[in-house]
């Protein structure tokens, strides 16, 4: 069975307001789509201001809920994390809704060395999805950024705007590839147009892996600042931590995080590239444009 969306099919993203779906939709419009925007009464839409989707209500706790906004769609885009547990749900709800062409975001966590709980569920999530029957495709993602909207980048140029020297937990020669939103959302609309991507996984990360002493030097140089690096041991600070999170405190930065940035997160995206055309932009350019965003070059 073809299961290729062509234009004016419609679409239910879920986790359409969030950072990486304000992306996704625009592109979704731009191809053709109809695009429908599953969200809770709570949720903020203002991000999507003036773009013609239609909006239903929908909780991915609420499998009726699911199946109702899933009504006369062709396809469902799930951005919203799988690290919750919902996956069964969502997969419910798309078998009794009859859309079997789906789409899943996921991560590249779960490789890390880390037992994270996230991890745990994010393995049963796409075990639920490969078992399903859909004709899914799941996309995995490395660290995120792109705009002041993003939960990683925009804290660091933050910090190195403000301040000329930054504490490294560790050698800082560990690898990075962070992805660039624009290049995911491009992701989504190009796996939607191929059936070679039906029922597999692709890693999306950034153009190249840099070590983060590197992603640190590119940001200095676009903002033009000599940032020094003060490298600080890990053990101790990994117990450090440790400690002050046992006592129910909340620092600025856990250990995990810290831990995370001590493993290499390089990935081939070579698959990807084959099936759909997948071409990542490197750090270089794209940390460039959430700079130009955040008034901080021009």
């Amino acid at each position: 069975m073809n299961t290729t969306l062509n234009k004016k099919k419609e679409v239910l993203v879920i986790g359409a307001c969030g950072f990486t779906g304000s992306y996704v939709v625009p592109e979704l419009l731009k191809k053709g789509y109809r695009v429908r925007c599953m969200v809770r009464d709570t949720t903020d839409r203002s991000v999507l201001k003036g773009y013609n989707v239609s909006w239903v209500k929908g909780d991915l706790e609420d499998i009726p809920s699911m199946v109702n906004a899933l009504q006369g769609v062709d396809a469902l885009i799930n951005i919203a994390s799988l690290g919750f547990g919902h996956a069964p749900f969502i997969v419910k709800a798309a078998q009794i809704a009859g859309v079997h062409r789906t789409i899943f975001f996921s991560t590249t966590a779960i490789f890390t060395t880390l037992n994270a709980p996230s991890k745990i569920k994010r393995l049963a999530a796409e075990e639920t999805i490969c078992k399903s029957g859909l004709a899914y495709t799941i996309l995995r993602p490395t660290m995120i950024y792109g705009s002041s909207r993003d939960r990683n980048m925009c804290r660091l140029i933050r910090f190195l705007k403000k301040w000329s020297a930054i504490p490294v937990v560790g050698s800082g020669h560990c690898l990075q590839q962070p992805v660039y939103v624009k290049d995911l959302a491009l992701a989504v609309k190009n796996t939607l147009v191929s059936d070679k991507t039906i029922k597999k996984c692709y890693n999306v990360s950034g153009g190249i892996a840099l070590e983060f002493n590197e992603i640190i030097d590119c940001i200095g140089a676009l903002i033009k600042k000599n940032i020094k690096k003060i490298h600080l041991p890990l053990a101790p600070i990994i117990a450090g931590l440790n400690l002050i999170e046992q006592c129910g405190l909340h620092p600025p930065i856990k250990s995990e995080q810290i831990l995370r940035l001590n493993e290499d997160k390089a990935f081939d995206y070579e698959a990807a590239r084959q099936d759909f055309g997948y071409s990542p932009r490197e750090f270089k350019e794209g940390i460039g444009f959430e700079l130009q965003e955040m008034g901080l070059i021009c």
